[in-house]
């Protein structure tokens, strides 16, 4: 497992930190890459919260190419253009579509045929790994001390998603604040039954 860290303010950190495991490591791999995808474009999706538009920025900041984020809320022919002129430019693009399936309704044969062509990218489900690293750093985005023996009790318990690890970690947050007690077995699965299904 690793991280790749945004150059942004070091006082945000962990927010922007990405974890790379099981579900997103061929993005990444992809991304060295940009100059082979096809037509130099790619999409990416995959579920809520799981780190689409951190990717993104990661990319653009890493000098790989160009981004546009929510691509697929954007007009046709504001996509085109950007699609022209990362032809033009010889710039790679990568398209962020919000829809967990990657489903993109495009209106402009012209652009559906491009975009038909380019390389898909769909981040999938963290494995035992990286939900204990996804934890982990949810945690320290809240200043919330979990040690080892906590993360290895929630692993196999919690949702296998990124929101459902962050709805995990938030409910255990206001547990423990709420207490004003560190984080006892108790709460977790208080936080694990309060999760459950949401």
């Amino acid at each position: 497992m690793s991280q790749i860290a945004l150059p942004l303010e070091p006082r945000n950190g962990a927010a922007n930190r990405i974890v790379v495991g099981n579900a997103n490591r061929r993005i990444v791999e992809a991304f060295a890459v940009a100059e082979d995808w096809p037509y130099r474009t790619a999409i990416l999706h995959g579920p809520p919260r799981s780190g689409k538009s951190l990717l993104a920025r990661w990319f653009v900041e890493s000098g790989a190419g160009d981004a546009l984020d929510d691509a697929d809320t954007l007009a046709d022919d504001e996509v085109f253009h950007r699609w022209n002129r990362g032809q033009e430019t010889g710039r790679p693009l990568l398209l962020v579509c919000g829809a967990r399936d990657g489903r993109w309704e495009v209106g402009l044969p012209d652009l559906a045929s491009r975009l038909g062509a380019a390389l898909r990218l769909e981040i999938g489900t963290p494995d035992e790994a990286m939900l204990a690293d996804l934890i982990g750093v949810h945690a320290e985005m809240r200043g919330l001390v979990l040690d080892p023996s906590a993360t290895q009790y929630l692993v196999p318990r919690c949702e296998r998603s990124h929101v459902g690890v962050e709805t995990l970690v938030a409910a255990i947050d206001r547990l423990s604040l709420e207490r004003k007690h560190p984080a006892t077995l108790a709460i977790l699965r208080e936080a694990l039954a309060q999760t459950r299904g949401t």
